[in-house]
């Protein structure tokens, strides 16, 4: 399915001009950062916010998969002057608009001027039509990763309780620490096994950052846990289904910690009055 850019767009009021850009992303993959990203598309829409995932993990691009779309256009064919932006970007289930990188693009998994150039103009064209860009990026800290997350004003890092997760996810928060002068970074905790688990992570990593991580302001990186998304036998379905989970089983724990997740960032990123 094809949607034009402008008539599924629905009306916002009191839109400002330029989407809020949220970067999603994970010290390590297999966390469910991708899960994450669509669903919380699909919460945030529901809420009345106009929507776009743009799938920033131009190497190893699974978001088609998980939403089960089938692209004939995709972000390739856009760099590459074979089609129209507008005719990149689709309807996903859910409600929300997306921007597919098409998997296996082998020559954007590096950061050439001719790839930033393009990535820029993407955002630069995509931004005043929407309240909300959420960038799926890859995992880990490649310059194309890093490039992604420096055109977000907000980074959320999704991390599982497994150890390997949270090494990586230090080292991706260090990174963006010392390199672009993050003053925080948002967290949210998958697959959590018990209430609480998460916050009590999340004050871990703290206390290694607050004792090995100093920016150049002397005051370290500061963690926010927006949520933790408890281990669900839901989740499993709708991935093996490739179906949104808010839309295959709504009231189970786990969509029900995503839409907790869209309400936290509605209120503290898109409700601010310039």
């Amino acid at each position: 399915m094809s949607d034009a850019l402008s008539p599924t767009i629905p009306p916002s009021a009191g839109h400002q001009p330029g989407a809020r850009i949220i970067a999603i992303t994970s010290g390590k993959g297999g966390v469910g950062k991708t899960f994450v990203s669509a669903n919380l598309a699909a919460a945030l829409t529901r809420r009345g916010h106009r929507v776009l995932v743009l799938d920033a993990d131009l190497g190893l691009a699974n978001l088609d998969v998980v939403l089960n779309l089938h692209p004939k256009i995709t972000l390739h064919d856009v760099f590459t002057g074979q089609a129209t932006l507008e005719s990149a970007v689709i309807q996903a289930p859910g409600g929300f608009h997306v921007l597919l990188a098409g998997s296996g693009m082998v020559e954007y998994s590096r950061l050439t001027p001719e790839v930033r150039s393009q990535f820029l103009s993407v955002i630069q064209a995509l931004t005043p039509k929407y309240d909300v860009v959420l960038l799926d990026t890859g995992a880990g800290i490649s310059d194309v990763v890093l490039f992604s997350i420096s055109l977000a004003s907000e980074v959320v890092i999704v991390a599982t309780p497994e150890p390997t997760s949270l090494t990586d996810a230090y080292a991706a928060i260090k990174v963006l620490s010392m390199q672009q002068k993050r003053q925080h970074v948002r967290m949210v905790i998958n697959q959590a096994a018990r209430p609480g688990d998460g916050r009590a992570i999340t004050s871990q990593l703290q206390q290694v950052l607050d004792r090995f991580v100093t920016s150049d302001s002397g005051r370290p990186v500061r963690l926010i846990h927006m949520g933790d998304i408890p281990v669900d036998p839901a989740v499993r379905d709708a991935v093996m289904r490739r179906q949104l989970l808010l839309l295959q089983t709504p009231g189970c724990p786990a969509a029900l910690a995503i839409a907790q997740l869209a309400n936290k960032i509605e209120a503290a990123l898109l409700t601010q009055v310039s």
